[in-house]
């Protein structure tokens, strides 16, 4: 049922939320569900990936936790900073058990680390990125997030003083309950458009789907190769690398034929080897009202449940696929299991 300003209704009265955004799928998986499309990766999904492993060799899709290594400003992500432990007011490096008890034998070392969970690779959760919207259909938009779980109740910051911040619901820990295990799909942007700027819409995703022959079903994780998290690893030794992720390509959330190609398409996540999947920023043209600064976060954490992989390790997957003449494997995901968390550090294994 569509509402007068094109939102769906929906006549239950056991959702927590009247209207949904135009062209989402809430509560299509349950009134309560946090899963989003990941629900879309059952017993049958991982079967059909597992058949794309054929040879039993590996990649690591993750850069080092310390890549990059100075921030992005502008995103608000802060590098890894590193520390030794103390014990007995000592560092607890080379540390000497005997000093607790001299029948010991051992040496320990132990560290700890302080890291941004969205900084390097990682997932982006569900509660990520929400929207100001019109969930009661009373002309109020309201901070909501996907199907409709809401700022200060769901997704609670410290601010709010009604127990501890972080996602009561939608959090990084749901994804990491499922597994993340599937079947990958690698689209290579970098192999058909260059190691340039550019906006990357339905026409060019499309044209590589078509002439690459790759078939994207139901529960798929989107790999997109774009060059950079290459440039990242490349810069660790070789400082004259451009790491300016503008110089390279990314998706156009914009573009609207995009967005309804991912929706129809039943992709269950989709992860990138660049800083924010799509480009950002992203002005656009002139709005005449208030739209998303990062639009298809909007469409994919917000609108349909889709879990977003930023600043992958593509490359030496992608040459092994075009080797190959493959362009599908079997992808071990998951997050780490953090309660409340917004994100993830991840280290993705593709075995092919």
């Amino acid at each position: 049922m569509q509402g007068d300003d094109g939102s769906t209704q929906t006549k239950s009265t056991d959702m927590r939320w009247k209207h949904r955004p135009e062209g989402s799928n809430w509560g299509e998986f349950g009134a309560d569900d946090q899963l989003g499309r990941l629900n879309l990766i059952d017993d049958a999904c991982r079967l059909r990936a597992a058949r794309e492993i054929r040879s039993g060799k590996s990649f690591c899709l993750s850069l080092p936790l310390d890549v990059p290594e100075t921030g992005f400003s502008e995103l608000r992500k802060r590098p890894v900073q590193h520390f030794a432990q103390r014990a007995n007011g000592q560092v607890n490096v080379n540390y000497p058990l005997r000093n607790e008890d001299p029948r010991y034998t051992d040496i320990v070392s132990d560290d700890q680390f302080t890291i941004s969970t969205q900084y390097s690779t990682q997932w982006d959760a569900l509660a990520h990125v929400g929207s100001a919207f019109d969930v009661e259909g009373d002309g109020i938009p309201r901070p909501v997030y996907y199907n409709g779980y809401r700022a200060g109740t769901d997704v609670v910051s410290p601010r709010d003083d009604s127990g501890l911040a972080g996602a009561h619901a939608l959090s990084v820990d749901v994804m990491a309950q499922h597994t993340m295990q599937g079947r990958g799909i690698m689209i290579d942007l970098a192999g058909r458009v260059g190691n340039r700027e550019l906006l990357v819409g339905f026409a060019q995703v499309a044209a590589i789907v078509d002439e690459e022959k790759i078939t994207v079903g139901s529960g798929d994780i989107l790999c997109f190769h774009t060059g950079f998290g290459d440039a990242l690893a490349r810069s660790t030794h070789d400082k004259s690398v451009d790491v300016d992720p503008r110089r390279y390509p990314s998706l156009d959330g914009r573009d609207a034929r995009l967005c309804d190609w991912i929706d129809k398409s039943g992709v269950a996540a989709i992860a990138a080897d660049n800083v924010a999947v799509e480009a950002y920023p992203n002005i656009g043209p002139a709005q005449s009202k208030p739209c998303a600064g990062l639009p298809l976060h909007e469409h994919c954490l917000f609108k349909l449940g889709i879990p977003l992989g930023e600043l992958w390790y593509l490359t030496e997957l992608r040459n092994w696929l075009k080797e190959n003449s493959r362009n599908r494997f079997f992808l071990t995901c998951p997050p780490l299991r953090l309660p409340r968390a917004f994100g993830s550090p991840v280290t993705p294994v593709a075995t092919v």
